[in-house]
Protein backbone atom coordinates (compact mmCIF):
# COMPACT_ATOMS: atom_id res chain seq x y z
CA UNK A 1 0.00 0.00 0.00
CA UNK A 2 2.67 1.99 0.46
CA UNK A 3 3.56 2.57 -3.08
CA UNK A 4 -0.13 3.85 -3.34
CA UNK A 5 1.09 6.74 -1.13
CA UNK A 6 3.67 7.60 -2.52
CA UNK A 7 1.97 7.40 -6.18
CA UNK A 8 -1.19 10.24 -5.11
CA UNK A 9 -0.95 13.67 -5.95
CA UNK A 10 -0.20 16.65 -4.38
CA UNK A 11 -3.29 17.53 -1.90
CA UNK A 12 -4.90 13.99 -2.19
CA UNK A 13 -6.62 12.64 0.87
CA UNK A 14 -6.35 9.25 2.31
CA UNK A 15 -8.53 7.28 4.96
CA UNK A 16 -6.92 4.39 7.06
CA UNK A 17 -10.24 2.18 7.69
CA UNK A 18 -9.81 0.08 11.15
CA UNK A 19 -6.21 1.73 11.81
CA UNK A 20 -5.91 1.24 15.17
CA UNK A 21 -2.66 2.77 16.09
CA UNK A 22 -2.07 4.04 12.29
CA UNK A 23 -1.50 0.85 9.26
CA UNK A 24 0.81 3.16 7.53
CA UNK A 25 3.84 5.49 8.16
CA UNK A 26 4.23 8.32 5.59
CA UNK A 27 6.56 11.09 5.11
CA UNK A 28 4.75 12.82 3.24
CA UNK A 29 2.91 16.27 4.20
CA UNK A 30 1.50 17.37 1.08
CA UNK A 31 -1.28 14.86 0.99
CA UNK A 32 -4.42 13.89 4.03
CA UNK A 33 -3.79 11.71 6.13
CA UNK A 34 -7.71 10.32 8.31
CA UNK A 35 -7.55 7.73 10.37
CA UNK A 36 -10.90 5.98 11.45
CA UNK A 37 -11.22 3.41 14.43
CA UNK A 38 -14.35 3.12 17.26
CA UNK A 39 -11.44 3.76 19.55
CA UNK A 40 -8.39 6.04 18.89
CA UNK A 41 -5.18 4.50 21.27
CA UNK A 42 -2.78 6.58 23.29
CA UNK A 43 0.08 5.79 20.97
CA UNK A 44 -0.76 7.06 17.30
CA UNK A 45 0.95 7.69 14.02
CA UNK A 46 0.72 10.99 12.35
CA UNK A 47 -2.42 12.14 10.69
CA UNK A 48 -6.52 13.29 11.85
CA UNK A 49 -7.87 10.61 13.61
CA UNK A 50 -11.71 9.96 13.82
CA UNK A 51 -13.66 7.88 16.50
CA UNK A 52 -16.55 6.07 14.55
CA UNK A 53 -18.63 3.14 13.00
CA UNK A 54 -16.95 2.13 9.76
CA UNK A 55 -20.69 1.46 8.57
CA UNK A 56 -21.68 4.85 9.41
CA UNK A 57 -18.79 7.01 8.74
CA UNK A 58 -18.90 10.93 9.13
CA UNK A 59 -17.41 12.25 5.85
CA UNK A 60 -19.14 14.29 3.20
CA UNK A 61 -19.46 12.10 -0.46
CA UNK A 62 -16.55 11.28 -2.69
CA UNK A 63 -14.00 12.86 -0.20
CA UNK A 64 -11.32 10.41 -0.42
CA UNK A 65 -8.78 9.46 -3.29
CA UNK A 66 -7.75 6.56 -1.42
CA UNK A 67 -9.16 4.12 0.96
CA UNK A 68 -7.25 1.51 2.52
CA UNK A 69 -8.29 -1.58 4.68
CA UNK A 70 -5.85 -3.22 5.73
CA UNK A 71 -6.61 -6.38 7.59
CA UNK A 72 -9.39 -4.49 9.27
CA UNK A 73 -12.35 -6.08 7.26
CA UNK A 74 -12.47 -9.36 9.18
CA UNK A 75 -12.99 -6.97 12.09
CA UNK A 76 -16.43 -5.27 10.97
CA UNK A 77 -19.57 -6.80 11.98
CA UNK A 78 -21.55 -4.59 9.61
CA UNK A 79 -19.14 -5.37 6.30
CA UNK A 80 -22.07 -4.75 3.63
CA UNK A 81 -22.93 -1.63 5.27
CA UNK A 82 -19.20 -0.80 5.17
CA UNK A 83 -18.24 -1.45 1.72
CA UNK A 84 -21.54 0.86 0.78
CA UNK A 85 -19.98 3.86 2.55
CA UNK A 86 -16.80 2.89 0.84
CA UNK A 87 -18.23 3.61 -2.07
CA UNK A 88 -20.34 6.71 -1.08
CA UNK A 89 -16.85 8.32 0.37
CA UNK A 90 -14.91 7.41 -2.66
CA UNK A 91 -14.00 10.51 -5.02
CA UNK A 92 -14.51 9.35 -8.87
CA UNK A 93 -11.40 7.55 -10.07
CA UNK A 94 -10.70 6.73 -6.34
CA UNK A 95 -8.91 3.31 -5.48
CA UNK A 96 -9.60 1.33 -2.76
CA UNK A 97 -6.33 -1.48 -1.02
CA UNK A 98 -8.23 -4.06 0.98
CA UNK A 99 -6.04 -6.54 2.50
CA UNK A 100 -7.81 -9.56 4.48
CA UNK A 101 -6.20 -13.30 5.84
CA UNK A 102 -7.69 -16.37 4.62
CA UNK A 103 -8.93 -18.89 7.43
CA UNK A 104 -8.06 -21.59 5.96
CA UNK A 105 -4.18 -21.04 6.41
CA UNK A 106 -1.96 -22.18 9.01
CA UNK A 107 -1.03 -18.59 10.18
CA UNK A 108 -4.64 -17.16 10.70
CA UNK A 109 -5.59 -20.38 12.63
CA UNK A 110 -3.04 -19.98 15.19
CA UNK A 111 -3.65 -15.97 15.63
CA UNK A 112 -7.30 -16.50 16.43
CA UNK A 113 -6.04 -19.35 18.93
CA UNK A 114 -3.31 -17.33 20.32
CA UNK A 115 -6.00 -14.10 20.60
CA UNK A 116 -9.40 -15.86 21.48
CA UNK A 117 -10.44 -15.48 18.49
CA UNK A 118 -8.72 -12.01 17.70
CA UNK A 119 -11.60 -9.90 17.05
CA UNK A 120 -12.34 -11.39 13.59
CA UNK A 121 -16.07 -11.85 12.65
CA UNK A 122 -15.95 -12.25 9.19
CA UNK A 123 -14.13 -15.58 7.64
CA UNK A 124 -12.75 -15.25 4.18
CA UNK A 125 -11.97 -18.67 2.67
CA UNK A 126 -12.08 -17.87 -0.97
CA UNK A 127 -10.36 -15.21 -2.99
CA UNK A 128 -12.89 -15.01 -5.84
CA UNK A 129 -15.76 -14.27 -3.07
CA UNK A 130 -13.67 -11.61 -1.41
CA UNK A 131 -13.20 -10.20 -5.05
CA UNK A 132 -17.05 -10.41 -6.10
CA UNK A 133 -18.39 -9.46 -2.90
CA UNK A 134 -16.06 -6.24 -2.74
CA UNK A 135 -16.78 -5.61 -6.79
CA UNK A 136 -20.79 -6.06 -6.50
CA UNK A 137 -21.35 -3.13 -3.51
CA UNK A 138 -18.87 -0.81 -4.14
CA UNK A 139 -18.72 -0.75 -8.06
CA UNK A 140 -15.62 -0.61 -8.06
CA UNK A 141 -13.47 -2.76 -10.69
CA UNK A 142 -10.90 -5.71 -9.60
CA UNK A 143 -8.00 -4.74 -11.04
CA UNK A 144 -5.20 -6.62 -9.18
CA UNK A 145 -4.39 -9.17 -6.42
CA UNK A 146 -1.14 -10.28 -4.37
CA UNK A 147 -0.52 -13.43 -2.20
CA UNK A 148 0.30 -12.67 1.31
CA UNK A 149 2.91 -14.48 3.45
CA UNK A 150 3.46 -14.75 7.28
CA UNK A 151 6.01 -13.08 9.37
CA UNK A 152 4.45 -14.37 12.61
CA UNK A 153 4.73 -10.54 13.93
CA UNK A 154 2.04 -11.21 16.37
CA UNK A 155 4.27 -13.78 18.37
CA UNK A 156 7.64 -11.14 18.30
CA UNK A 157 7.76 -10.33 21.81
CA UNK A 158 8.71 -6.87 21.13
CA UNK A 159 5.28 -6.13 19.95
CA UNK A 160 3.55 -7.20 22.99
CA UNK A 161 2.91 -3.86 25.13
CA UNK A 162 0.67 -5.62 27.54
CA UNK A 163 1.79 -9.38 28.77
CA UNK A 164 1.94 -12.02 26.36
CA UNK A 165 -0.03 -15.28 26.25
CA UNK A 166 1.48 -17.89 28.14
CA UNK A 167 0.86 -20.04 25.23
CA UNK A 168 3.89 -17.67 23.87
CA UNK A 169 6.45 -19.70 25.35
CA UNK A 170 5.59 -22.61 22.34
CA UNK A 171 7.41 -19.76 20.23
CA UNK A 172 10.68 -19.21 22.09
CA UNK A 173 8.69 -16.44 24.26
CA UNK A 174 8.18 -14.65 21.30
CA UNK A 175 12.57 -14.31 20.25
CA UNK A 176 12.77 -12.29 17.12
CA UNK A 177 15.22 -14.72 15.74
CA UNK A 178 13.85 -17.91 16.71
CA UNK A 179 10.68 -16.59 14.70
CA UNK A 180 12.96 -15.30 11.53
CA UNK A 181 13.95 -18.98 11.25
CA UNK A 182 10.93 -20.34 11.88
CA UNK A 183 8.85 -18.37 8.62
CA UNK A 184 12.15 -19.40 6.81
CA UNK A 185 11.36 -22.88 7.49
CA UNK A 186 8.02 -22.69 6.67
CA UNK A 187 8.71 -21.33 3.43
CA UNK A 188 11.09 -24.21 2.63
CA UNK A 189 8.10 -26.22 3.69
CA UNK A 190 5.69 -24.57 1.16
CA UNK A 191 8.91 -25.00 -1.32
CA UNK A 192 9.47 -28.60 -0.90
CA UNK A 193 5.89 -30.26 -1.05
CA UNK A 194 3.58 -27.59 -2.33
CA UNK A 195 1.59 -26.47 1.05
CA UNK A 196 0.48 -23.18 2.44
CA UNK A 197 2.03 -23.01 5.75
CA UNK A 198 3.76 -19.82 4.92
CA UNK A 199 0.75 -18.43 3.51
CA UNK A 200 -1.14 -15.62 5.26
CA UNK A 201 -3.91 -13.95 3.18
CA UNK A 202 -3.99 -11.27 0.13
CA UNK A 203 -4.31 -7.86 -0.80
CA UNK A 204 -6.58 -6.47 -3.62
CA UNK A 205 -6.80 -3.29 -5.62
CA UNK A 206 -10.18 -1.84 -6.84
CA UNK A 207 -10.61 1.21 -9.18
CA UNK A 208 -8.60 3.73 -10.88
CA UNK A 209 -5.01 2.03 -11.15
CA UNK A 210 -3.90 0.01 -14.30
CA UNK A 211 -1.77 -3.24 -12.70
CA UNK A 212 -1.14 -6.91 -14.11
CA UNK A 213 -3.85 -9.23 -12.66
CA UNK A 214 -1.76 -11.12 -10.37
CA UNK A 215 1.00 -9.54 -8.77
CA UNK A 216 4.35 -11.32 -7.22
CA UNK A 217 4.27 -12.15 -3.95
CA UNK A 218 6.44 -10.38 -1.61
CA UNK A 219 7.71 -13.76 0.89
CA UNK A 220 9.89 -11.58 2.31
CA UNK A 221 8.29 -10.14 5.59
CA UNK A 222 9.33 -8.54 8.52
CA UNK A 223 9.07 -10.63 11.72
CA UNK A 224 8.90 -7.16 13.48
CA UNK A 225 6.82 -5.00 11.64
CA UNK A 226 5.16 -6.96 9.14
CA UNK A 227 5.85 -5.24 6.41
CA UNK A 228 6.51 -7.06 3.04
CA UNK A 229 9.66 -5.87 0.78
CA UNK A 230 10.75 -6.81 -2.59
CA UNK A 231 13.17 -8.76 -3.62
CA UNK A 232 14.54 -5.86 -5.70
CA UNK A 233 14.40 -3.51 -2.85
CA UNK A 234 16.04 -5.17 -0.71
CA UNK A 235 19.11 -5.76 -3.27
CA UNK A 236 18.42 -1.92 -3.99
CA UNK A 237 19.05 -0.87 -0.61
CA UNK A 238 22.45 -3.19 0.60
CA UNK A 239 20.04 -5.05 2.68
CA UNK A 240 21.24 -8.23 1.30
CA UNK A 241 23.83 -8.95 -1.38
CA UNK A 242 23.74 -9.41 -5.42
CA UNK A 243 24.13 -13.74 -5.02
CA UNK A 244 22.49 -14.41 -1.43
CA UNK A 245 23.51 -17.63 0.40
CA UNK A 246 21.35 -19.83 1.87
CA UNK A 247 21.24 -17.76 5.75
CA UNK A 248 21.37 -14.61 4.32
CA UNK A 249 19.67 -12.03 7.02
CA UNK A 250 18.23 -8.65 6.40
CA UNK A 251 17.60 -5.33 8.75
CA UNK A 252 14.17 -4.37 7.89
CA UNK A 253 14.34 -1.25 6.23
CA UNK A 254 11.10 0.02 7.84
CA UNK A 255 12.11 -0.87 11.43
CA UNK A 256 14.87 -2.64 11.55
CA UNK A 257 13.84 -6.18 12.40
CA UNK A 258 16.32 -8.77 11.99
CA UNK A 259 15.16 -11.69 9.19
CA UNK A 260 15.98 -14.58 7.12
CA UNK A 261 15.98 -13.85 3.46
CA UNK A 262 14.17 -15.73 1.25
CA UNK A 263 14.78 -15.84 -2.52
CA UNK A 264 12.25 -15.66 -4.56
CA UNK A 265 13.12 -18.00 -7.21
CA UNK A 266 15.30 -20.89 -5.91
Amino acid sequence: MLELIQGLPRGARVLDLGSGSGSFQTTRDDIGVIRLDVEIPAVRAPGAYVSADAARMPFRPRAFDLVIGNHSLEHFPALDETLREIARIMQSGGVLYVAVPDVSTFTDRLYRWMAKGGGHVNAFDSEKEVIRRIERITGLPHRATRTLYTSLSFLNARNFKARPPRKIALFANGNEDFLAALTWFLRLLDRTFGSRLSVYGWSFYFGNIDLPKVLEPWINVCVRCGSGISEDYLRKVGAVGPIPGVWDRYLCPICGGRNRFTRVNL
